[in-house]
């Protein structure tokens, strides 16, 4: 409380609250100060699921409630001030560690933003020039955001804020070893290689597989000439993919039909702490599920690939919960950008129990639609 009470003055970026103990409320609170008629306020954004929520405290209406987040509802604390940055952690049996770092210099005029409504400040700020966005065409070569590009300056942005919330499941003293599966052209994953190895400092090893030829000949020489010396691209199959005995984080963006399912299946056999997969094309289940109650809805084509679609992520993501993960369904970008915009964020908590499966209901609901989809029959190998 001491600690935290200093920080929060007029020398404030901003407080980051995350790592939720439970899986239903909000997953990030984000605190930073504002100027509300001439007085300083400090304004909460809740994230809770695809809303946010603005509200604005006082100094020590802020601070109590900072406290009863941290005491039953969030694992982690990070505020960012122009002292420095202090960090909490508390652990399953409530522990609590405080870390304080103090800053080595202050820059003149480098004081927090506190107009009530600020622009959003993002991961990769606008101003500095990335390599792989001035190629993406995302940027200038002066760091300036291409107007036409910018809904994907944001998409990326958006991923990396996805990462940024589990940074303390992988952070560690060896390297973090991440696949990215169905890379294609690997915008984002140049973005978290760049993301962790340039921004957080940490040794990072990175693969990315797909299966063209072509594309993946030119990922190898563009990681090449950024420098990324641990990012290599190879040509593969998700399914077939062999050569590693223990993974750290698994990305699958857009991996087309049951190859999300066989993504899957590798991170649970490889113990991957992350999983992160944005499914694509669920056919598997449009073909198999029938239903007579839900036949007024499943004669409608479009409805019914919907339909198969929600079903077909919903039995992913209870799987995962079954094989010991933490599983969140996110909303990763607007739907006027693609209709393939559901993420899955899987965060290994515990180990499974042998002879005691999590009781999801999945199986209850596959009969009742009559679907049988490639990662059920995965998991029971």
């Amino acid at each position: 409380m001491e600690k935290l009470s200093a920080v929060l003055s007029d020398r404030l970026y901003q407080v980051i609250i995350s790592n939720p103990r439970k899986k239903e409320g909000a997953f990030k609170i984000k605190i930073r100060p504002v100027m509300v008629k001439g007085r300083i306020c400090f304004q909460e954004t809740i994230s809770k699921g695809t809303q946010v929520f603005h509200e604005n405290h006082e100094k020590d209406e802020m601070l109590l409630k900072i406290l009863s987040y941290m005491e039953t509802d969030f694992k982690q604390l990070e505020a960012e001030s122009m002292d420095g940055k202090l960090i909490a952690l508390v652990s399953k049996k409530g522990k609590v560690t405080v870390k304080q770092h103090k800053s080595k210099e202050e820059k003149a005029g480098d004081g927090p933003d506190m107009s009530h409504n600020r622009v959003k400040k993002y991961i990769l700020e606008e101003g500095t020039a990335v390599p792989f966005l001035v190629d993406l065409g995302v940027q200038t070569k002066e760091g300036r955001i291409v107007r036409a590009r910018y809904d994907k300056f944001k998409q990326i942005n958006r991923y990396l804020e996805f990462i940024e919330d589990i940074l303390p499941s992988l952070e560690k003293e060896e390297p973090v070893h991440i696949i990215d599966f169905g890379c294609g052209k690997s915008y984002l994953t140049f973005a978290l290689y760049y993301y962790f190895h340039e921004l957080k400092g940490m040794e990072v090893c990175i693969t990315g597989l797909d299966l063209k030829k072509d594309v993946i000949e030119k990922c190898n020489l563009l990681a090449q000439q950024y420098g990324y010396r641990n990012l290599h691209f190879y040509q593969g199959d998700i399914s077939t993919f062999q050569g590693v005995e223990k993974v750290d984080m698994i990305v699958t963006l857009h991996a087309c039909d049951t190859a999300t399912d066989y993504a899957i299946k590798k991170a649970v056999d490889w113990n991957a702490k992350v999983i992160f997969t944005v499914p694509c094309c669920q056919h598997e289940v449009n073909r198999q599920i029938a239903n007579e109650v839900m036949e007024p809805i499943l004669k409608y084509g479009l409805l019914k690939e919907r339909m198969a679609a929600l079903i077909t992520d919903g039995i992913r993501a209870n799987l995962l919960e079954e094989a010991g993960y933490d599983t969140q369904v996110l909303e990763f970008i607007d739907m006027e950008h693609t209709p393939k915009n559901i993420l899955i964020r899987a965060v290994k908590r515990r180990a499974a129990e042998e002879g005691h499966k999590k009781e999801t209901g999945i199986d209850r609901m596959s009969e009742a639609f009559k679907v049988n989809t490639t990662l059920q029959k995965l998991m029971q190998e």
